[in-house]
């Protein structure tokens, strides 16, 4: 009898030994040696990931793994590259600490990136709707009933080719539209084409994108009507936004931002600091494995930052970058943008500035794709004789 007290005794000691060293395994614990004996260390989690997948990690100069994979990492700085063959290489400093883990999560751009045509007519003055999934443009080279205003559908079906996805709304038979001012209403579902005749007098019309406007909605005399109700929709867009940040964010945010854009998942904004100060700790105390760059909580006045809402991190960004044309990338994490001439991508902590094209195009016109995987630029490819059209960048 006692026997089997003391056998069942150690099986029962032997599996909460046996489940305690899974719990510290998986928590990172490893065992090694230090001074002659055996030590039980603690370690962290990298998190390895890539767009595309498969590529080379190295950390601190010595190949590791492949993405997308993990490592266990003693608690430290580490100098994270990937790189892949015919992509631009990412690299980082990251912080590993003990039972978190830390991420290295790289969007690799191609040195050799693929331009397809979206437009093959000629396309002028483009211009993206508020939800970055339609592009509406004008088209003036072709005859009356093939000129008018476009508009390009970013997510329609995969089976059309791009140049099949352009819709015309209304051509040129009712007034000349292809020489008309467009721009889109806050819901992205309605475009204002104002015309100037040569007496001075403009026709503004109201043109729906869902269908063929004939004839189109002559809206001249309601102008003021239209304009206020979709200022009316901006602001109450506006303010959902705001009102759907916690509480302290909000007054800090008031307070300290002039706010030029929120990310698309409105995690994340690019704001210019309405005055200079330091801007307060929101979450106590400090979330461990959040992106490790150090981060700047004195703000100047006037310069340009991107605020994280989740992590309560602040970076400060290039103003050389925000000069000319910008947005943010569709994936929230990074920002595209023209500096001398070439189309650049940064992330949002303003490192791995990468030039995606440093072809011939308009400065004017970049506009990221819905789903990450391409941008839209406006380019005659350098040559002179013909007009530009829409092409789209693979970032694949």
């Amino acid at each position: 009898m006692n026997k089997q007290i003391a056998l069942s005794i150690a099986i029962f000691a032997s599996l909460v030994f046996a489940t305690i060293l899974v719990v510290l395994y998986g928590k990172g614990y490893r065992f090694g040696f230090g001074e002659g004996k055996v030590e039980l260390n603690g370690t962290g989690i990298l998190v390895t990931k890539s767009i595309p997948d498969g590529a080379s990690v190295f950390v601190d100069g010595k190949l590791k793994t492949a993405t997308d994979n993990t490592i266990n990492l003693a608690p430290g700085q580490y100098q994270v590259k990937i790189e892949k063959e015919g992509y631009f290489p990412w690299e980082k400093k990251i912080k590993v600490q003990t039972e978190a883990v830390s991420r290295a999560e790289a969007l690799l751009i191609p040195t050799a990136p693929k331009l397809e045509s979206i437009t093959d007519v000629g396309a002028a003055s483009p211009v993206i709707d508020p939800t970055l999934t339609k592009i509406a443009f004008v088209v003036a080279s072709q005859s009356a009933i093939r000129n008018g205003v476009y508009v390009f559908d970013m997510k329609s079906s995969p089976l059309l080719t791009l140049q099949s996805a352009s819709t015309q709304i209304v051509d040129d038979t009712t007034d000349l539209f292809s020489q008309s001012k467009i721009s889109w209403s806050p819901d992205g579902k309605d475009l204002i084409a104002t015309i100037s005749a040569s007496n001075g007098f403009e026709t503004t019309y109201l043109l729906d994108t869902d269908r063929a406007n004939n004839p189109p909605n002559d809206v001249t005399d309601t102008l003021s009507t239209v304009n206020t109700s979709w200022t009316r929709i901006k602001d109450a867009k506006e303010r959902a936004v705001l009102n759907s940040l916690p509480s302290r964010v909000r007054t800090v945010v008031r307070q300290n931002f002039k706010v030029i854009s929120y990310s698309p998942d409105q995690n994340k904004i690019l704001y210019e600091a309405s005055r200079s100060g330091t801007l307060p700790v929101i979450i106590k105390p400090r979330l461990i494995g959040v992106n490790s760059t150090p981060e700047v909580r004195t703000i100047e006045i006037g310069r340009i930052y991107v605020y994280d809402v989740k992590e309560d991190r602040n970076y400060q960004m290039d103003q050389a970058n925000f000069q000319g044309a910008f947005s943010w990338f569709t994936d929230s994490k990074h920002l595209i943008f023209v500096r001398n001439k070439e189309l650049h991508m940064i992330e949002y902590d303003s490192l791995n500035d990468t030039t995606v094209y440093a072809g011939p195009f308009i400065e004017n016109y970049v506009f990221p794709w819905p789903d990450s995987t391409r941008i839209v630029l406006l380019t005659n490819l350098g040559n002179s004789k013909i007009l530009p059209n829409l092409y789209t960048i693979s970032l694949k």
